[in-house]
């Protein structure tokens, strides 16, 4: 699902780790990954971390962190196909332009 939607959007390279899936141009943009592996069995498959250059106040985000001045890593919980809509895809647009 997240593949498919930063494949619509441009030339992207992707590195397969045991903790993660990380979707890069110049540097990373997005990451997939199972909270199971860090945060213990809960009821979330998946989340999806996007960096962007602010800070979006979405109420859809699960956290907001900025690890360094002007950099935003936001992460969101992916339960179903659905939870990636136009709004996700905006955001990975957003975070693929700044990635270049």
């Amino acid at each position: 699902m997240v593949r498919e939607a930063v494949a619509a959007i441009g030339p992207t390279d992707i590195r397969v780790t045991k903790s993660q899936v990380a979707f890069r141009r110049r540097t990373g943009f997005a990451y997939v990954w199972m909270p199971d592996m860090y945060l213990g069995k809960g009821d979330v498959p998946l989340v999806l971390t996007v960096g962007l250059r602010r800070r979006d106040d979405s109420p859809r985000w699960k956290e907001i962190v900025e690890p360094a001045p002007g950099s935003f890593t936001h992460h969101l919980e992916l339960r179903s196909e659905s939870d990636i809509d136009g709004k996700v895809c905006r955001w990975l647009q957003e975070a693929w332009e700044q990635a270049a």
